[in-house]
Formats: structure tokens, C-alpha cells, sequence
């Protein structure tokens, strides 16, 4: 599964600070929230500290945060390494690649999504391909079981993969036109495959 570590030291940035224009938006984002309750935007500002970084969230930013909320550096560390959403090592600067590993999605082909991985980033998750373009994980459900297998790249999924149509995703990012997000066959969202089944009728 995922490597919930913070990057080696060696990677890590010494020091980190909002832009002017990020620091206003997370002060905003902090006045939301009643009287003894500010910690509670420690996701969004977290969020945009990864997006601020280049995608991925190093040390520096964590205690950053942390400092802006006034939080202990370890309750942010715990939210930052529980969540996948937040990528703590270096990734690939085109697209980072999450690859659904529970049941669902392995019943349904993911392993043939990995061997994609495998063969077009890096033999192992958590590096970066040879061109720094790519990188991927694999991770725990990520709510789209009925459109299985699918994958996360930054903000979006796309679903009912398989090893072709996952490829020509991958080619999409490298081209840097990205293909449609959500499924990758004829399906609406998670309707049926091939359409409605039941209540075509207006008629009651």
C-alpha cells in the first residue's frame, strides 16, 4: 500500500512559506470556523501547501501549517500521513498515478492496471519515471467500486479501465491533453453498462 513516510531529508526543502496570495486565501479559510476551532482548516490549507509545492507535501509546509493554526507539528503530521490525498515524496510532474488495490478493483482487473505502472513509471511505486514526468501508488478504495478498476490522477478518477484504455490515459498527460475524467467506456457516471434497465417508462 501506500508509503505513508515523509520524504528523506535529503529531499526535503528547509523551509516553506505561503505566497502572499496563498497566505490571504488560507486566512480566509481559517476565519470560517468559531472561537477555538480553527485547526479545523488544516485539510484545505494542507491541500493548497501541496498544490503551492508542485504536488507534493514536504515537512517544511506540514509545520508551516501547523504554526498558522497553532498546532502541535505532530497532530498536522498525523492528518498529512493518514490521507492519500497528500503526497509526501517527490512525484512526477504530468501526473501522479493512485491505482485502487482493494477488492473491488482487483476482481476486476487492477492487477493489469499495475503491470501498466510497472512497465510506463517504475518497476516499484513511489519512484519517479526516468523523465520525472510520472509516478504512481497504490492506495485503499477510493469510492468508485461500481466503475472498477479505476485510478486517481490529482483530482480526478477515471474508471472501468482497462490495460488499453489506461495506456491511452497515460499518453493523454504525457501529451499533456489530458483525456474526458470518469469512465472510459459507454457508461453515464455509474449507470448501468448499455443504459437504463428499469423505470424507461414515463408511464406509472
Amino acid at each position: 500500500m501506500a508509503n505513508r513516510r515523509l520524504a528523506p531529508p535529503n529531499l526535503q526543502p528547509k523551509e516553506f512559506a505561503f505566497t502572499a496570495e496563498n497566505s490571504a486565501w488560507a486566512k480566509k479559510q481559517i476565519e470560517k470556523y468559531p472561537p477555538g476551532r480553527q485547526q479545523s482548516a488544516i485539510i484545505p490549507l494542507l491541500w493548497r501547501a501541496q498544490e503551492q509545492h508542485g504536488g507534493w507535501l514536504p515537512e517544511a509546509a506540514i509545520r508551516h501549517v501547523s504554526e498558522m493554526l497553532g498546532m502541535a507539528h505532530i497532530r498536522a503530521l498525523e492528518v498529512a500521513t493518514f490521507y492519500t490525498m497528500f503526497l509526501l515524496e517527490p512525484c512526477g510532474k504530468k501526473a501522479h498515478v493512485q491505482v485502487c488495490g482493494t477488492t473491488p478493483c482487483m476482481l476486476r482487473g487492477a492487477e493489469a492496471i499495475f503491470e501498466v505502472c510497472k512497465k510506463r513509471i517504475h518497476h516499484d511505486p513511489g519512484h519517479v519515471s526516468a523523465d520525472g514526468d510520472f509516478s504512481w501508488e497504490e492506495v485503499e478504495c477510493l469510492g468508485a467500486c461500481v466503475n472498477a478498476p479505476m485510478v486517481l490522477i490529482w483530482s480526478d478518477t477515471y474508471e472501468d479501465l482497462t490495460a488499453e484504455s489506461f495506456e491511452k490515459v497515460l499518453d493523454g498527460f504525457a501529451k499533456g491533453q489530458p483525456v474526458k475524467p470518469g469512465p472510459q467506456i459507454d457508461r453515464q457516471f455509474s449507470a448501468p453498462v448499455g443504459g437504463a434497465t428499469t423505470l424507461k417508462s414515463e408511464k406509472v
